[in-house]
């Protein structure tokens, strides 16, 4: 009886532990590749033993309806088609494992951790990543797809062999067949479920490191990327990931920490729209905001980083330079959101692409659009990247200038024309609005410095590395270099010409970094990979070197405040102009939120108490500290704070909606 009724259940768990022998040994790789980050022999435990629970639970998926149907399609007529049927299973579960786990090494290097969501909302722009990839990592791509193919009829006999035994058995009994499903069914359910409490296993349930790094490699990135698909419906809701608070408190605090009176708020409809008075005075200005693809401070000399960015060094002497400024995320449209909207992070994707924020969501656009302003997007590759075009159009943008408008571009990478003829078209663009008479607001988006780095020839020498510094950087890395050294030279030449022009007067410029090159680290958030350049150009202001924190948030309000733009919005940061401003920031990074104040930093994670730590600037390090419970509950109003207002639709500026 045991015999016949192994017989039923042999393939399925052969299979099982051929996954997880594979899965282990793939971890066991990346765990050596990575032996510098753990702390201790507990770590490597703790790595293998919560590693196991997740391949377990992974492979009770992947056996789930095999489990359900084996039993009763084994040995009977249609024996072959369900044999046939399996092993196509088997082969296809086998390659897109192997996928997975071959391209985790250079997402790890990128990103710091397994792929993950952004693996996912990658695949939705196949032009430009197969032009990223064959033109930047040409290489790893044939590596990975030759060590793909390859076993591919080696795996194939794999799988006849998983199911080729027993077939011949005679038993058919219908209570050995009982016996198998009732075996199958339980221990594929106690495997996929991970655990006997009121949830099932998740990652939060696994991770036990202060390194996002390590917690990642406790899953395998099959099974991280299919939970990021999941999470897809849920990621409005930051309540399920960090804990409730009441709506109330949440309101409050947010409220409180913009700095504005309480008066100030005169919309019960829409808790944080308040009325809010410029510093300037006089005629309203005009607006230009430049965006740098992932510009980091560490690259940046006057900001204490690498000397690659001469021409930012020198209009930071020249305006009103941000030395601590904090990007909110690691992708451009998180930094789209903050700048353009004023949107706190959340763990959820960034507003640009979610589908409530396509029409009526407050942008300085369309608060400027319904003063008068045109607004203008201008972008050297396809707008419709990110859905940033839709986004746009839907929320107070006027124009959208994009490759297909670029007069003659003289070179042309992946991602479409180089910086030098972006900025060439943006001076047209700016002429053109300003011989028109009419104030306006022109958004120009970088792409040069964006992997693989193609850059023009000839425009840009490498700075003079040490030995040391030449060991420390490897040819990617270099490449990054010189493609901030050439979009730092593009933004300079720029701004000289514009100087000369007439739109230069009476218009604001800001320049600011979407985000970092790469957020890495063994800290929950790699709070120093979230610092970026950012300088106010013709403020009004003498020149000033701003020690305050500042957050991304903090700039759309202060900038309209330098314009002199009387106005009433929701956004929740503070204008800098008033000296007891910020000194704040937020930041999210993957699943963690950061809320940091001067040196004090909690960090929410799914499923987990807040940490609070002192963050020390000179070593780029945060160090644990007794938790603060009220500067917890701040952190966690404003995480949570996004998802009401975007769930609410409490973000608007539709007039008709205010009183």
């Amino acid at each position: 009886m045991f015999t016949s009724i192994y017989s039923f259940i042999r393939p399925l768990f052969l299979f099982s532990i051929s996954i997880m022998a594979f899965l282990t040994l793939m971890r066991s790789g990346f765990a050596i590749w990575q032996f510098d980050r753990f702390n201790d022999f507990s770590s490597i435990w703790n790595l293998f033993t919560s590693g196991l629970r997740i391949d377990l639970s992974s492979v009770g998926y992947l056996c789930a309806i095999p489990a359900l149907l084996h039993p009763w399609m084994s040995k009977t007529r249609f024996q072959d088609y369900w044999s046939f049927a399996l092993r196509v299973w088997f082969l296809i579960c086998l390659m897109v494992i192997l996928f997975f786990e071959l391209a985790t090494p250079a997402f790890i290097n990128e990103y710091g951790f397994r792929p993950n969501r952004l693996f996912i909302e990658y695949l939705a722009y196949p032009d430009e990543v197969t032009k990223m990839l064959v033109n930047g990592h040409l290489v790893t791509l044939v590596v990975v797809f030759t060590l793909l193919l390859l076993p591919v009829k080696k795996l194939w006999q794999f799988s006849h062999h998983l199911v080729s035994s027993n077939e011949n058995t005679a038993d058919t009994k219908v209570t050995n067949r009982i016996a198998a499903s009732i075996i199958l069914v339980l221990v594929i359910f106690i495997a996929a479920r991970g655990t006997v409490g009121h949830r099932p296993i998740n990652p939060a349930l696994v991770y036990f490191s202060t390194d996002p790094l390590i917690n990642s490699l406790t899953l395998n990135s099959t099974y991280s990327v299919a939970y990021a698909l999941n999470q897809f419906g849920d990621e409005k809701n930051a309540a399920k990931l960090y804990g409730k608070l009441d709506e109330s408190q949440v309101i409050k605090l947010v409220r409180q920490e913009t700095g504005l009176p309480f008066n100030s708020f005169n919309s019960s409809k829409f808790p944080s729209l308040a009325k809010r008075l410029p510093s300037y005075k006089g005629k309203p200005k005009n607006l230009v905001i430049i965006l740098e693809e992932s510009l980091g401070a560490q690259y940046v000399s006057s900001l204490g980083g690498l000397p690659l960015t001469p021409e930012i060094d020198k209009l930071n002497q020249e305006g009103w330079a941000f030395k601590r400024l904090y990007a909110t995320g690691t992708r451009s449209v998180r930094g789209i959101e903050a700048v353009i909207t004023g949107f706190t992070p959340t763990p959820s994707r960034a507003v640009v692409k979610l589908d409530k924020s396509q029409k009526d969501f407050f942008t300085i656009a369309s608060l400027l659009t319904q003063n008068g302003y045109q607004s203008q997007f201008i972008y050297g590759g396809e707008s419709h990247f990110d859905n940033m075009k839709s986004f746009f159009l839907g929320n107070g943008f006027t124009d959208i200038v994009d490759f297909d408008d670029i007069d003659n571009p003289q070179f042309v990478a992946s991602w479409g024309a180089s910086d030098g003829d972006l900025f060439n078209q943006a001076d047209i663009e700016l002429t053109k609005l300003h011989n028109e008479e009419k104030p306006y607001f022109s958004f120009i988006f970088t792409s040069s410095n964006h992997d693989p780095f193609e850059i023009p020839n000839g425009i840009v020498s490498p700075i003079q590395y040490s030995d040391e510094q030449l060991q420390q950087y490897d040819d990617k890395e270099l490449l990054r270099h010189k493609a901030i050294q050439y979009a730092d030279y593009a933004l300079g030449q720029f701004i000289a010409k514009a100087k000369t022009q007439p739109y230069w007067q009476d218009t604001v410029f800001l320049v600011v970094a979407d985000h970092d090159a790469r957020a890495m680290g063994n800290g929950l958030v790699p709070i120093n990979n979230f610092h970026i350049p950012g300088v106010i150009l013709n403020s009004g202001k003498a020149p000033i070197s701003d020690e305050r924190v500042v957050s991304q948030i903090d700039l759309a309000p202060t900038l309209l405040s330098l314009m002199g733009i009387d106005n009433d919005s929701p956004m929740l940061g503070q204008d800098l102009t008033n000296s007891d401003a910020s000194n704040r920031a937020m930041m999210q990074y993957a699943e963690n939120f950061a809320y940091m104040t001067k040196d004090e930093v909690t960090i929410l994670q799914p499923s987990k108490a807040p940490l609070n730590f002192k963050y020390d600037y000179e070593q780029n390090k945060l160090f644990p500290q007794q938790v603060n419970p009220k500067h917890s509950d701040v952190a966690l109003a404003h995480v949570l704070w996004g998802s009401l207002a975007y769930k609410n639709y409490w973000y608007s500026l539709s007039t008709k909606q205010i009183n």
